[in-house]
């Protein structure tokens, strides 16, 4: 039997992306309790849900 990997033993490589409609309802929870834009912007960044800034 394998032990179950901690947080510390996951490689980027076995994360998978955030569906867009996901990734989405993460950014309105964290625009929601963020107490500025300042705060909700590296929120958003630390978690790696930032919008993106290209141009469709």
């Amino acid at each position: 039997m394998m032990a179950a990997k901690s947080a510390n033993d996951i490689a980027d490589d076995d994360l998978e992306p955030l569906a867009d409609e996901t990734a989405r309802a993460a950014q309105k929870v964290v625009a929601a309790y963020a107490t500025d834009a300042d705060e909700c912007r590296m929120l958003l960044s630390m978690l790696g849900i930032a919008p993106s800034t290209r141009a469709d």
